[in-house]
Protein backbone atom coordinates (compact mmCIF):
# COMPACT_ATOMS: atom_id res chain seq x y z
CA UNK A 1 0.00 0.00 0.00
CA UNK A 2 1.45 3.06 -0.82
CA UNK A 3 1.89 6.60 1.13
CA UNK A 4 -1.12 8.31 -0.56
CA UNK A 5 -3.84 5.07 -0.13
CA UNK A 6 -2.47 5.52 3.30
CA UNK A 7 -2.63 8.77 3.79
CA UNK A 8 -6.45 8.40 2.15
CA UNK A 9 -7.63 5.95 4.36
CA UNK A 10 -5.79 8.08 7.59
CA UNK A 11 -8.21 10.94 6.55
CA UNK A 12 -11.43 9.13 5.82
CA UNK A 13 -10.78 7.09 9.75
CA UNK A 14 -10.59 10.66 10.75
CA UNK A 15 -13.59 11.74 9.01
CA UNK A 16 -15.62 8.48 10.27
CA UNK A 17 -14.58 9.57 14.22
CA UNK A 18 -15.33 13.24 13.68
CA UNK A 19 -19.27 12.25 12.62
CA UNK A 20 -19.41 10.14 15.12
CA UNK A 21 -18.34 12.15 17.54
CA UNK A 22 -20.34 15.11 16.67
CA UNK A 23 -23.71 12.62 16.22
CA UNK A 24 -22.79 11.63 19.50
CA UNK A 25 -22.46 14.58 21.03
CA UNK A 26 -25.75 15.97 19.27
CA UNK A 27 -27.72 13.20 21.10
CA UNK A 28 -26.47 14.14 24.70
CA UNK A 29 -26.91 17.98 24.14
CA UNK A 30 -30.58 17.29 22.92
CA UNK A 31 -31.45 14.87 25.64
CA UNK A 32 -30.34 17.77 28.14
CA UNK A 33 -31.45 20.49 26.52
CA UNK A 34 -34.78 18.24 25.08
CA UNK A 35 -38.32 20.62 25.22
CA UNK A 36 -40.63 19.18 27.91
CA UNK A 37 -43.16 16.67 26.56
CA UNK A 38 -46.59 18.07 26.93
CA UNK A 39 -49.20 17.09 29.02
CA UNK A 40 -50.55 13.72 28.71
CA UNK A 41 -54.64 13.84 27.84
CA UNK A 42 -56.68 12.74 30.25
CA UNK A 43 -59.62 13.86 28.56
CA UNK A 44 -61.50 10.22 28.99
CA UNK A 45 -61.01 10.92 33.15
CA UNK A 46 -62.44 14.31 32.98
CA UNK A 47 -59.10 15.98 33.62
CA UNK A 48 -57.20 18.82 32.19
CA UNK A 49 -53.39 19.05 32.96
CA UNK A 50 -51.34 22.42 32.02
CA UNK A 51 -48.25 21.98 30.51
CA UNK A 52 -47.01 25.42 32.08
CA UNK A 53 -48.91 24.93 36.02
CA UNK A 54 -50.58 28.10 36.84
CA UNK A 55 -49.39 30.12 40.49
CA UNK A 56 -51.93 30.32 42.79
CA UNK A 57 -52.69 33.61 44.41
CA UNK A 58 -50.82 34.37 47.59
CA UNK A 59 -52.74 33.61 50.71
CA UNK A 60 -52.26 33.57 54.36
CA UNK A 61 -55.29 32.19 56.45
CA UNK A 62 -55.53 29.20 58.95
CA UNK A 63 -55.96 25.58 58.98
CA UNK A 64 -58.16 23.41 60.87
CA UNK A 65 -55.41 23.15 63.95
CA UNK A 66 -55.85 26.99 63.92
CA UNK A 67 -52.11 27.32 62.30
CA UNK A 68 -51.46 30.29 60.08
CA UNK A 69 -50.97 28.75 56.38
CA UNK A 70 -49.75 30.25 53.36
CA UNK A 71 -48.74 29.62 49.72
CA UNK A 72 -45.40 28.57 50.36
CA UNK A 73 -47.01 26.02 52.96
CA UNK A 74 -48.26 23.89 49.80
CA UNK A 75 -44.83 23.44 48.79
CA UNK A 76 -43.08 19.74 48.93
CA UNK A 77 -46.35 17.94 48.39
CA UNK A 78 -49.15 17.03 46.22
CA UNK A 79 -52.46 18.78 46.98
CA UNK A 80 -55.99 17.59 45.70
CA UNK A 81 -57.90 20.83 46.42
CA UNK A 82 -61.17 21.40 46.62
CA UNK A 83 -63.79 24.67 47.40
CA UNK A 84 -66.67 23.39 49.42
CA UNK A 85 -68.13 23.81 53.21
CA UNK A 86 -68.66 21.81 56.20
CA UNK A 87 -72.50 22.18 56.04
CA UNK A 88 -72.66 21.49 52.39
CA UNK A 89 -75.47 18.65 52.61
CA UNK A 90 -74.59 16.73 49.56
CA UNK A 91 -71.72 17.51 47.12
CA UNK A 92 -68.94 17.73 49.68
CA UNK A 93 -69.73 15.01 51.13
CA UNK A 94 -69.54 12.63 48.26
CA UNK A 95 -66.28 14.72 47.00
CA UNK A 96 -64.28 13.89 50.16
CA UNK A 97 -65.69 10.62 50.42
CA UNK A 98 -63.95 9.82 46.92
CA UNK A 99 -61.29 11.56 47.69
CA UNK A 100 -60.70 9.06 50.63
CA UNK A 101 -61.43 6.06 48.24
CA UNK A 102 -58.59 7.23 45.75
CA UNK A 103 -55.94 7.72 48.91
CA UNK A 104 -56.74 4.25 49.56
CA UNK A 105 -56.02 3.02 46.19
CA UNK A 106 -52.67 5.13 45.35
CA UNK A 107 -49.94 3.12 44.69
CA UNK A 108 -47.42 3.04 47.72
CA UNK A 109 -44.62 3.88 45.04
CA UNK A 110 -46.22 7.05 44.37
CA UNK A 111 -45.72 10.50 46.73
CA UNK A 112 -48.65 10.35 49.11
CA UNK A 113 -50.46 13.78 48.47
CA UNK A 114 -52.81 16.11 51.19
CA UNK A 115 -56.56 16.54 50.65
CA UNK A 116 -57.68 19.89 51.42
CA UNK A 117 -61.22 21.50 51.60
CA UNK A 118 -60.78 25.31 50.85
CA UNK A 119 -63.87 26.63 53.06
CA UNK A 120 -66.65 28.74 51.26
CA UNK A 121 -68.16 29.48 54.35
CA UNK A 122 -65.72 31.11 57.16
CA UNK A 123 -68.42 32.89 59.06
CA UNK A 124 -69.54 29.06 60.50
CA UNK A 125 -66.45 26.84 59.31
CA UNK A 126 -64.17 27.40 62.59
CA UNK A 127 -60.90 25.68 62.72
CA UNK A 128 -62.48 23.37 65.43
CA UNK A 129 -65.24 22.67 62.96
CA UNK A 130 -63.19 22.11 60.38
CA UNK A 131 -60.44 19.41 62.16
CA UNK A 132 -63.87 17.81 63.54
CA UNK A 133 -64.72 17.61 59.74
CA UNK A 134 -61.99 16.60 58.04
CA UNK A 135 -60.77 14.43 60.80
CA UNK A 136 -63.53 11.75 59.50
CA UNK A 137 -62.16 11.59 55.75
CA UNK A 138 -58.39 10.62 57.19
CA UNK A 139 -54.99 12.15 58.76
CA UNK A 140 -54.25 13.58 55.54
CA UNK A 141 -57.20 15.85 55.41
CA UNK A 142 -56.99 19.04 56.00
CA UNK A 143 -59.11 22.55 56.04
CA UNK A 144 -58.88 26.21 55.36
CA UNK A 145 -60.64 28.99 56.82
CA UNK A 146 -60.23 32.79 56.97
CA UNK A 147 -60.74 35.78 55.17
CA UNK A 148 -63.96 35.51 52.90
CA UNK A 149 -62.08 37.55 50.29
CA UNK A 150 -59.06 35.80 50.82
CA UNK A 151 -60.90 32.74 50.26
CA UNK A 152 -62.42 33.98 46.96
CA UNK A 153 -59.42 34.79 45.90
CA UNK A 154 -57.70 31.72 46.13
CA UNK A 155 -60.41 30.07 44.67
CA UNK A 156 -60.42 32.18 41.40
CA UNK A 157 -56.79 30.98 41.05
CA UNK A 158 -57.86 27.38 41.44
CA UNK A 159 -60.32 27.83 38.98
CA UNK A 160 -63.20 28.10 41.58
CA UNK A 161 -65.91 30.51 42.67
CA UNK A 162 -68.85 30.36 45.23
CA UNK A 163 -71.58 32.39 45.90
CA UNK A 164 -73.70 32.54 49.22
CA UNK A 165 -77.45 32.49 48.99
CA UNK A 166 -79.76 33.16 51.76
CA UNK A 167 -82.89 30.56 51.48
CA UNK A 168 -85.26 30.78 54.49
CA UNK A 169 -83.16 32.25 56.50
CA UNK A 170 -80.34 29.44 55.98
CA UNK A 171 -77.30 30.09 54.18
CA UNK A 172 -76.78 28.30 51.13
CA UNK A 173 -73.52 28.06 49.20
CA UNK A 174 -73.28 27.15 45.40
CA UNK A 175 -69.57 26.08 44.49
CA UNK A 176 -67.64 24.57 41.36
CA UNK A 177 -67.46 20.94 42.51
CA UNK A 178 -64.02 20.31 40.17
CA UNK A 179 -60.90 18.83 42.63
CA UNK A 180 -57.51 21.12 41.59
CA UNK A 181 -53.72 19.11 42.16
CA UNK A 182 -51.74 21.33 43.22
CA UNK A 183 -47.99 20.45 42.56
CA UNK A 184 -45.07 20.80 44.69
CA UNK A 185 -44.40 24.14 43.99
CA UNK A 186 -47.78 25.19 45.06
CA UNK A 187 -49.00 25.97 41.48
CA UNK A 188 -51.98 24.47 39.90
CA UNK A 189 -50.93 21.17 37.74
CA UNK A 190 -54.73 20.21 37.06
CA UNK A 191 -58.16 20.24 37.12
CA UNK A 192 -60.19 17.44 37.58
CA UNK A 193 -63.92 17.60 36.83
CA UNK A 194 -67.04 15.79 38.28
CA UNK A 195 -68.37 13.12 38.29
CA UNK A 196 -65.36 11.69 40.48
CA UNK A 197 -63.95 8.25 39.58
CA UNK A 198 -61.81 7.17 42.83
CA UNK A 199 -60.16 4.91 39.84
CA UNK A 200 -59.80 7.66 37.33
CA UNK A 201 -58.81 10.17 40.09
CA UNK A 202 -55.82 7.53 41.33
CA UNK A 203 -54.41 6.76 37.49
CA UNK A 204 -54.79 10.41 36.41
CA UNK A 205 -52.48 11.46 39.59
CA UNK A 206 -49.84 8.52 39.32
CA UNK A 207 -49.82 9.58 35.58
CA UNK A 208 -49.31 13.49 35.98
CA UNK A 209 -46.79 12.80 38.70
CA UNK A 210 -45.09 10.48 36.38
CA UNK A 211 -45.07 12.92 33.44
CA UNK A 212 -44.16 15.93 35.76
CA UNK A 213 -41.08 13.84 37.37
CA UNK A 214 -39.71 13.04 33.56
CA UNK A 215 -39.84 16.55 32.56
CA UNK A 216 -38.31 17.76 35.72
CA UNK A 217 -35.19 14.72 35.12
CA UNK A 218 -34.72 16.29 32.08
CA UNK A 219 -34.64 19.86 32.70
CA UNK A 220 -31.71 18.72 35.47
CA UNK A 221 -30.30 16.34 33.20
Amino acid sequence: MNRSVRMTLFVLLLLVVLVFGLAVGRQVFMVGNQEPAPAPDLAEMNTYVYDQPRPLAEFTLTDENGETVTRESLRGRWTFAFVGYTNCPDICPAAMANLRRTDKLLSPELPQPDYLLVSADPEHDTPGKLKDYTAFFGENFHGLTGDLDTLRALAKSLSAVFVHRDVDGELLVDHSGHFALVNPDGQLAALIQPPHNPEHLAEAFERIYRWAESNRNNTRT
